[in-house]
């Protein structure tokens, strides 16, 4: 008896996971940003890239900023620059890496055209949902660095 309450709920647990889960798998895709206007000088938009990455929850600002920069003439390398540096102040894992590099190789196989700068776009809206990090790898590749070199990072009085 007591074997048949607790089979029920599972399966009651089950049908409501499954409602969620088709729920959330439904939610509408975002809007890919499209030219809007003239910037004079896009080069300004990547300073600010880096200060919305300093901060959680930039998603959509992110890739806002990404597509105005790319249509209004920025140069694709230093965008490419700047989302490497970026990836590599966070504390980033494997798959981070493996998404920021396939974009990036997406986006030379793309060549210049809409689709390419929408993948960066993806890129840049993925840093920023996994941004900000804690940033402690950075402070472990500093002290592996010292101590390689042969600095003292503690001594005893």
């Amino acid at each position: 008896m007591l074997f048949r309450e607790h089979a029920r709920s599972l399966v009651r647990m089950a049908r409501l996971f499954a409602d969620d889960r088709d729920r959330f798998l439904n939610v509408p895709p975002v809007r890919l940003p499209e030219p809007d206007g003239t910037i004079e000088k896009p080069e300004a938009l990547l300073n600010e890239l880096s200060a919305l990455l300093d901060r959680q929850q930039q998603v959509d600002q992110a890739g806002e900023l990404v597509a105005r920069y790319m249509f209004n003439g920025g140069d694709p390398e230093q965008l490419l620059a700047l989302l490497g540096r970026l990836l590599l102040r966070e504390d980033r894992d494997f798959h981070t890496i493996q998404m920021v590099e396939a974009a990036f190789r997406q986006y030379a196989l793309l060549g210049e055209t809409p689709a390419s700068v929408h993948v960066l776009v993806a890129a840049a809206r993925y840093m920023a949902a996994h941004a900000q990090t804690v940033r402690a790898q950075g402070q472990t590749y500093q002290i592996a660095d010292r101590l390689y070199r042969g600095d003292h990072l503690f001594e005893a009085p």
